[in-house]
């Protein structure tokens, strides 16, 4: 796989998350929804000052470390995905990466820039030890609503397949609602996971063939070593 093709991956999974999130930061509501087909398929509008579906942790201190790490890591992801390339890794194997890596993009533009760019978002609230919401659309603007670093990522893909009710003789959950898929996520997120989820899956696939041309190379070189 070229350095063009995984370009093209990247730009493409950055630019329809990018895409999707301004779209739904402008015109919608906070924690507003709005169906998208049948009853599984949703918008739902949320600010993410955390991890991957929703996780959070450490108010302003640990939405920048978080940040901070996100950088590093797509720092750290452009060497590797040359080292990958050079080193011509199985085609799917690199695919794989580069969806991780567009994800990671996708994700840190939000955290880096968002805060920037918009005059209106979440922030943290000292008094209530969470992040406080906040009323009507947002703007694009100078005047933003955080630091650099200080963004909050924009989620909206709802799955809500499956709903209902724990039969009551389950312990402790009996009687309970229940819903499947319950996270709210972004394109972003979609890309990290399909790529991680994919090299555990196809693990043997993409590693076998680096192996197997290990084995036919050898003799051959032994061969010329003994000559």
């Amino acid at each position: 796989m070229k350095k063009i093709h995984v370009f093209w991956v990247i730009f493409f999974v950055v630019l329809l998350d990018q895409t999707l999130k301004f779209y739904v930061k402008l015109h919608f509501d906070l924690n507003s929804i709005r169906n998208v087909f049948g009853h599984w398929f949703y918008l739902y509008f949320v600010e993410n000052p955390g991890m991957a579906y929703g996780w959070k942790f450490g108010g302003n201190f640990g939405k920048l470390a978080l940040t901070v790490f996100r950088l590093v890591a797509v720092i750290y992801g452009v060497f590797y995905l040359n080292k990958i390339i050079k080193e011509k890794y199985h085609n799917g194997f690199i695919f794989c990466a580069s969806l991780i890596f567009a994800g990671a993009l996708g994700n840190l533009i939000d955290s880096c820039f968002y805060g920037l760019i918009f005059d209106k978002g979440m922030v943290f609230n000292n008094m209530m030890g969470d992040y406080a919401g906040y009323y009507g659309l947002a703007s694009l603007s100078s005047k933003g609503y955080g630091q650099f670093l200080h963004g909050n990522v924009v989620d909206m893909l709802y799955f809500p397949i499956i709903k209902g009710t724990f039969p009551s003789w389950i312990p402790v959950w009996g009687g309970e609602q229940f819903e499947f898929f319950r996270p709210i996520f972004n394109i972003a997120d979609t890309a990290i996971s399909g790529g991680v989820i994919s090299i555990f899956v196809f693990n043997k696939s993409f590693f076998n063939k680096k192996e197997s041309v290990q084995e036919i190379t050898t003799p051959a070189d032994s061969v010329n070593q003994e000559l």
